[in-house]
Formats: C-alpha cells, structure tokens, sequence
C-alpha cells in the first residue's frame, strides 16, 4: 500500500521537531509515502516544515487567555472564531488528502485535526512530549487509536483504562553521535571542565542573571571554558552584566558568549555540566548524551510541565534542579563549585542521565503507526 500520514503540529519546536523526525524515519523506511503538515501559517511549523522538504497546509488558529481582561476577552473571541473555522478547514484536508494515519504531536492545531480524523474514522496517533501532559492531549487521549508518551510519569495524568505506549522522545541523531574529542578540540576546551548554559532561543533574564555571577566567579580561575547562550533579549544585559562584574569577556577565549546556539550538537558533547531551562526535548538531547545537568524550570509555561519534566530526571539522581523562585547567583555558583569539585558526582549524573535515555523514539513511534495498518 502507499503509506499516507498527515501530522499536525506547532507552536514550539519541541512540538515540531518529533513530528520531523518521525516523518524522516517513516521516509528512509518507505521512500514512497506521502508525508502533509497541518499547522498554523503564523507559527515556527510554517517555516521549519517547508526547510526540511515536507508539504505543509495552513489552518490558523490560537490558544484561550485565561487571565480575566478587556484585551484578553477580544482575543478569546478571535481563538473561538478560529477554532469554529478549524474543523471545517481540517475536514476539507483529510478529505482532500486521504490519509491512511492522521497524528498529532502537540500545539493548538492538532486538537481540532486529530479530532476531525477520528470523527472520519480515520487511523489516529497523539504523542506527548512532557511529564505532565499538555491540554490537547488530555482533551484528545479518549479519541485516538493510540497514545505515545515520551516518559511513563505522564500516564499518571490521563484517564486510567487506556494502553498507554512509551516511547520516549525524537532526538537529533547529530546529538547520538557527536565525537566528544574531535567537539572539545574545535571549541578549545583543553583540558578544562566545559559549562554550557542557555536559557532559550530568547534568553531568560533571571538564568542571565544567575550565570553572570557564575561568570564573574570562575573567569579569573582559568579553569573553566564556558560556553553560554544569552537568548534575544540577553543581548544588551548580558553583555552589561559582565561589564558591572569587571569580567573582560571579549578577551577571554575561554568565555564564548552568543546569542544562539546553533552548533548544539557540537556544544553538549563537549560540554561536563549543562544549566538550562527543562523542555522537553532538551531534556531528551541531555539524557540521549548522557550530560549531567543543573535544570531551572520555567515558571512560565502551562500547567507548570518543565518542572514535572525537571523531576522526572531529579528523582532518578540524574539532574539537580533549582526552581526559578529559589534562584540566585549565589546558589547556583555554590551548586556548580560542588559539583566542579567532584568529578564522581558529575560522572554519577551523567550516567544516571544516560541510563534514561530512549535513543530510537522515532522508530518506536513509527513501528506504532504502522501496527495501527498492519504493516512493517
């Protein structure tokens, strides 16, 4: 049979980027199917999709504002006109396309795209990325053939009398196999311990703050290269930061300070500690290298999942996790002198690390949706 299978995905990578793995692996296995991407025109899918070689169809649509306002009110509004439109829009696709599996891995689009497949009587996959699962998957869990979990703390949240499948999540296989020597010799590490911290594609101001002092603290002891991603809105305090510290940054080749991350790959297999926010699939990347973390969950996501996410590592001795609220410079340069004094904790968290990890999630994910049409 020709293998056709719609995805709907968006908002954030960690909802993306699982799709685009699986999607690659169900390519390599069966070159002839026909992959289609469903996501909102305004979201990062109806870029990232379209750059890695997949078609893509727009159905715009938006999240509910829960804090009660005037501004708030006019935009629920708007995300109820949009959700009415979505199912007639989603219908009209999987009639147009004909999918044989419609799966959805996250993000305000897949509720009404799944839904409206499953409605359809067509083959239906949800896969959740957190320990704490998202609303889309809550709301569609009674609907779907299958639900695939990244982490089996997850099912303790949806209704109990379902056969959830772990699968863990897609991880870049450029994170599986980065040569550790050949990343700290083209970074300059030597034979210093390498930090690597980043708090976002954006930057995170109370983690700028935090890693300054950490900065300020280590750069005169030359024992330390430290690699650190400041985020877009860092660009000016963090720079300014370093400067109040009397750290001289732009002449220590030791303290390599960007905006972005772009060679992370390279960066976590050269890196002994990584400090970083506790999303899902960089916790998925940490685990698959086996890199010994400092997690500060972000306060700032829904149902607080980055800290249900941050605890599933913690409670295995795999990561230590300092919650925003209890966040300063002086702690986390306590937590990372500890940690830089005893290498055997660190090489207990970076194997605990890597004993989670699930490095064949796209696989795990596809042999799922090929079980649901009885083929291999």
């Amino acid at each position: 049979m020709k293998l056709k299978i719609l995805f709907a995905c968006g908002g954030t990578a960690g909802h993306i980027n699982p799709a685009l793995a699986v999607a690659g692996t169900i390519k390599k296995e069966h070159p002839q199917a026909e992959l289609l991407f469903a996501g909102n025109p305004n979201g990062m899918e109806a870029k990232l999709v379209p750059k890695a070689g997949y078609r893509f169809v727009p159905i715009e649509i938006q999240g509910f504002q829960r804090k009660p306002s005037l501004r708030n009110l006019r935009y629920n509004l708007r995300s109820a006109r949009l959700l009415l439109s979505a199912s007639g829009k989603a219908r009209a696709i999987i009639q147009d396309f004909g999918p044989d599996v419609v799966m959805g891995t996250g993000g305000y689009v897949s509720g009404p795209v799944v839904r409206c497949a499953a409605k359809m009587g067509v083959k239906t996959v949800a896969h959740e990325q957190n320990a704490f699962p998202g609303v889309t998957t809550k709301l569609l869990c009674k609907h779907v053939d299958k639900v695939l979990l990244a982490v089996e703390k997850a099912a303790e949240h949806l209704p109990r009398g379902r056969d959830y499948v772990v699968t863990g999540n897609p991880v870049r296989q450029e994170i599986l196999f980065a040569d550790r020597r050949e990343a700290r010799k083209s970074l300059g590490v030597g034979d210093r311990l390498c930090l690597l911290t980043f708090g976002g594609s954006l930057g995170a101001m109370r983690v700028n703050q935090a890693v300054a002092d950490v900065m300020a603290w280590h750069h005169k002891t030359g024992k330390i290269h430290h690699i650190h991603a400041m985020g877009q809105y860092g660009t000016e305090l963090f720079p300014q930061l370093l400067r109040e510290k009397g750290v001289d940054y732009e002449n220590d080749p030791h303290l390599d300070i960007r905006e972005y991350i772009h060679d992370m790959p390279q960066c976590i297999a050269a890196a002994d500690l990584v400090i970083c926010r506790a999303g899902a699939i960089s916790l998925s990347e940490l685990e698959a290298a086996g890199r010994a973390s400092i997690l500060i969950p972000s306060p700032n996501v829904a149902e607080n999942h980055q800290y249900h996410n941050a605890m599933v590592l913690a409670n295995k001795s795999a990561a230590i996790v300092i919650e925003e609220k209890e966040l300063t410079g002086q702690r986390l340069c306590r937590v990372v002198q500890e940690l830089a004094e005893d290498p055997q904790e660190l090489r207990n968290l970076s194997r605990n690390a890597g004993a989670m990890a699930i490095v064949d999630a796209a696989q795990r994910i596809s042999r799922e949706i090929y079980s649901l049409l009885g083929i291999s």
